[in-house]
């Protein structure tokens, strides 16, 4: 035991693991000479976690010694950091911040022990209560263990299951980020309570690099760019989570879709289109009434009948299906939709096109034999892949999310989806990682996060094996045997909800889309008024081309307009003067502010159309 010890110091670590349970380094003396101890250390994603939780416990320490009157929930890690929830009649504020991080510091310069006590949960109930920790209290009542464990630092002792840093000197870099609401038990019917942000890192210079990295994020911002870049907005006259597209957005939104529609063609594909309600009955058929209910909207009342927003595609698409006999020869059915759908989110969630009630998803399902499963998942893999790298996203990580708590089915269902999608990513080699309990009521899925040009991870893509809605809707299709067979039901989506995959885009090339994608493609200045039949003439023959183009043909001077320009992000700026009008030729200016020669409106097409036609994103911010 005392071999390891050394290690540890030597390390710096900040927990052990014994088995599958992570402990406190303080209980490294009641374990046993033989156990089998690794040591986890703030390097590892297991210790960052250990690592900020402990921050969040030392920031509650000290709001609490700063305003004494404040109740204490809940304080997690998070993946970028962590935050605390507290009860406090006054709004904290900007500066508060500041005198909690100096509190902070006070405590860690103190290098106080993390302590750990286990206690029965009548006493814990006993000293929050004289603490008046009422949330600390309806948390202990429902726990079902007999015995809960305390941590105490400097006096200040909370309730958690650990385990923590050795001591409050282990922290070298943190910041506290921001101040937000947040419902107690993320309920709208619970009180609202503050959220304090932070981040902790174990190096004063990752904190530097991350919080240069939220500069960035901050200019990338989507609501901010969709605003200046005249793309979308939302009106609380309209209703919150709600998109009006700008001309300057519906233009992309149509190249987005455009690209989306001829591709899905080429893969054997057939398009549809679906209402935007139905009868309540088809979603208590489906299943999602039962499993989906807190997502879906109040019924409307429609000749004395029942109808709801559609929350999903799926049914509709397996009408289509049953509208015809099905022969064994015509499997796999590939039907593909932007379906609109509508889904309540809190209020508290709703984030610019990230988060939202109407959405247009990339929905397709595909109807297949058993025999046919591994080929068709492959292949929607393949095109997932093609999808998401011409929008430049080259990176990704994939989950494979199994059998959660409450779902349909029979467990050999589910093992054989989970099978399928597993060997379909083991035959296109990629790495995946399984995700416990995340698969949908319906079935096993697989979720493809892409990694954008900041290295931030984002949800889009999703393939799910479902054999549960076949079953519910009595689909069919008749076999070589003469026989009725049930087909098997693939869902997924490449990119997910088109407002989301619109707002990362936004955010991955901070508005500076490439050619094929931007709203606007040149932009035709001109020098002096006298330059003004050239410039139209190139703008129609660009137009008549299918280029989208803009003129500015004013008075003002031509470094303003260029200026214009590449603020609305324009990749390419025609500049006409004397030059070019007297010889027909064109100078044209990446955003990027290289300028380029053309003998002729042709070449410079043909160039234009070469960027277009290979969906370069390969970029001159």
């Amino acid at each position: 035991m005392d071999d390891i010890v050394k290690k540890v110091k030597k390390a710096n670590a900040v927990a052990l693991k014994v088995g599958n349970s992570y402990i406190d380094i303080s209980a490294i003396y009641e374990l046993a000479s033989d156990a089998e101890v690794s040591l986890i250390t703030a390097d590892s994603k297991e210790g960052i976690e250990i690592y900020r939780h402990s921050t969040s416990h030392i920031m509650a320490h000290a709001v609490k010694e700063l305003f004494p009157s404040v109740k204490v929930t809940i304080g997690p890690a998070t993946e970028e950091g962590f935050y605390y929830d507290f009860d406090s009649e006054r709004p904290f504020t900007p500066e508060d911040l500041l005198s909690i991080e100096e509190k902070m510091q006070e405590i860690i310069k103190k290098n106080n022990p993390f302590i750990r006590k286990v206690v029965s949960k009548k006493e814990a109930i006993a000293f929050f209560s004289e603490q008046k920790e009422a949330y600390k209290v309806e948390i202990i009542n429902e726990i079902k263990a007999e015995e809960v464990s305390l941590y105490e630092e400097g006096g200040f002792v909370d309730l958690c299951r650990g385990p923590h840093i050795p001591s409050t000197g282990y922290i070298q870099a943190f910041k506290l980020l921001s101040i937000a609401g947040a419902y107690w038990r993320g309920s709208e019917e619970n009180k609202m309570l503050q959220r304090i942000y932070g981040t902790a890192f174990k190096a004063k210079d990752e904190l530097k690099d991350y919080l240069k990295l939220l500069e960035e994020v901050k200019k990338r911002d989507h609501r901010r760019l969709g605003k200046e870049l005249d793309l979308f907005s939302m009106n609380d006259e309209i209703g919150a989570g709600l998109i009006l597209w700008h001309p300057n957005g519906a233009l992309i939104r149509k190249t987005i879709e455009d690209f989306w529609r001829n591709e899905h063609l080429k893969a054997g594909y057939q398009l549809l289109y679906t209402p935007h309600i139905a009868k309540i009955d088809l979603w208590k058929k489906s299943g999602h009434l039962d499993f989906y209910s807190e997502n879906m909207y109040s019924p409307m009342d429609i000749d004395g009948i029942d109808y709801e927003l559609k929350p999903m595609n799926c049914p509709f698409h397996i009408f289509v299906y049953k509208n015809a006999i099905r022969s064994y020869r015509e499997l796999p059915v590939r039907y593909a939709e932007l379906g609109t759908v509508y889904r309540y989110e809190r209020s508290g969630v709703l984030h610019g096109l990230l988060r939202v009630r109407g959405f247009t998803q990339d929905d397709a399902h595909i109807f297949c034999r058993e025999d046919q499963i591994d080929n068709e998942v492959f292949n929607v893999l393949e095109f997932t892949l093609f999808i998401l790298q011409t929008f430049g996203f080259e990176k990704y990580e994939i989950f494979l999310s199994t059998r959660p708590e409450k779902y349909v089915g029979t467990p050999e269902g589910w093992e054989l989806s989970t099978n399928a999608l597993k060997r379909a990513l083991e035959l296109k080699g990629l790495p995946y990682e399984i995700d416990p309990g995340e698969g949908v009521f319906y079935g096993p899925k697989i979720d493809i996060k892409v990694k954008d040009s900041l290295s931030r991870k984002w949800q889009c893509s999703t393939i799910q094996v479902d054999f549960n809605n076949p079953e519910r809707f009595g689909i069919m299709y008749r076999g070589k045997d003469d026989k009725e067979h049930m087909p098997i039901m693939i869902h997924r989506a490449l990119m997910g909800s088109l407002e989301r995959f619109f707002g990362i885009l936004i955010e991955h090339y901070a508005g500076a889309f490439p050619l094929w994608l931007a709203p606007v493609q040149v932009s035709v200045i001109t020098v002096a008024e006298r330059h003004m039949e050239y410039a139209l003439k190139i703008a129609g023959f660009l137009r008549t081309n299918n280029i989208r183009v803009e003129t500015d043909l004013g008075g003002d001077k031509v470094s303003y307009k260029i200026r214009q320009s590449t603020v609305k992000k324009v990749p390419y700026s025609v500049i006409i003067g004397d030059k070019e009008t007297e010889n027909n030729t064109i100078t044209a200016r990446k955003r990027s502010g290289e300028n380029m020669g053309f003998d002729s409106m042709e070449s410079f097409l043909e160039y234009l159309n070469i960027e277009v036609t290979k969906k370069s994103t390969k970029e001159q911010v």
